[in-house]
């Protein structure tokens, strides 16, 4: 859960999630973002059931994300990776 009151954080601009609109702040990382905003299936397993951060420091690999857009497209760690205004987030 974000804490809300009494925090001092950059600026607040929107990255798409699977196309779904998911509010960040300047210095969040992809997976806090979509944490925060109930988007916590970063990846799917091999049943299909949504997979979301595990440790949040880049070892589990549990966060798997597609970052960009058609061939500019890379497989990321979302815990390692810094939001930025418009980016395209895609399940790993």
């Amino acid at each position: 859960m974000r804490i809300e009151h009494d925090v001092a954080r950059g600026a607040a601009f929107e990255i798409l999630v699977n196309g779904t609109p998911c509010r960040a702040y300047a210095g969040e990382t992809v997976a806090a973002a979509m944490l925060a905003g109930g988007l916590a299936g970063a990846r799917r397993d091999t049943a299909g059931r949504p997979r979301g951060p595990f440790c949040n420091m880049g070892t589990c690999c549990e966060c798997m994300v597609t970052i960009g857009d058609g061939d500019n497209r890379r497989r990321m760690r979302g815990c390692l990776i810094d939001a930025a205004p418009g980016m395209m987030v895609t399940d790993g």
